[in-house]
């Protein structure tokens, strides 16, 4: 009767060299190829999330530049320096082309 133990003896026998051989070179070789494919998988992984994060950074970068750009523009404008002085007609203003718009896009 054989054992688990006599069975893995039997499948893996160590060389002279403390390297593994197999009876299995065709499960073997398919690991190793799976083994090197996760592997590249990972690097190409880390490739493109470090390129994502670094468009993230100049996307961020960016966008607070236009932000002061246009907080800038504005302050100078003769609307934003309008809606400063008469915030009350800024409102009514605005509430009025929201009806108007309103009413065009339900005649539909």
């Amino acid at each position: 009767m054989t054992t688990a133990k006599d069975n893995a003896a039997n499948k893996t026998k160590k060389a002279k060299d403390d390297t593994v051989v197999s009876n299995t070179p065709i499960a073997d070789n398919v690991t190793e190829k799976l083994h090197h494919s996760v592997d590249t998988l990972g690097e190409h992984a880390a490739t493109a999330e470090t390129k994502i994060r670094e468009t993230a950074a100049h996307s961020t970068e960016a966008i607070a530049d236009k932000q002061i750009q246009f907080k800038q523009y504005w302050d100078q404008s003769e609307v934003g320096k309008y809606a400063k002085e008469n915030p009350l007609a800024t409102a009514g203003i605005a509430f009025a082309a929201g009806m108007l718009l309103s009413s065009f896009l339900r005649k539909k």
